[in-house]
């Protein structure tokens, strides 16, 4: 099992049910009960996510009165964003290459098809 916060933030967003949960609490903390509500699978099975979740930092417990309601810690995501940040430049380069690539063919078939004067 992965140990490191990188590895254990991109373990828990594997999977769509935490995807989904980060993105309801986005929208402000939520009690597990209405967490739950928005699955249609067992209240200790959305539990089992949000350990993950929890485990992997994305996600906090925020105790107020006698409720305990969960909140999205966003920062893991900038460390993801981080690590993924080069590789977005490579592919961003990448595209740029065949885009030029494209025009220059484009350019040469206009040329060939210009009616001789």
């Amino acid at each position: 099992m992965a140990t490191d916060q990188l590895s254990l933030v991109f373990s828990a967003l594997a999977d769509p049910t935490r995807r989904a949960i980060l993105a309801q609490l986005a929208q402000g903390p939520r009690p597990m009960g209405e967490v739950a509500g928005s699955f249609a699978m067992t209240g200790p099975a959305v539990t089992k996510h949000l350990k993950v979740l929890e485990r992997a930092g994305l996600v906090r417990v925020d105790k107020k009165a006698q409720m305990r309601l969960r909140a999205l810690e966003a920062e893991p995501l900038r460390h993801a964003q981080d690590w993924i940040e080069p590789y977005r430049q490579y592919w961003e380069a990448s595209f740029q290459r065949l885009d030029d690539y494209l025009r220059e063919l484009q350019s040469e078939q206009d040329k060939t098809n210009e009616p001789n004067p």
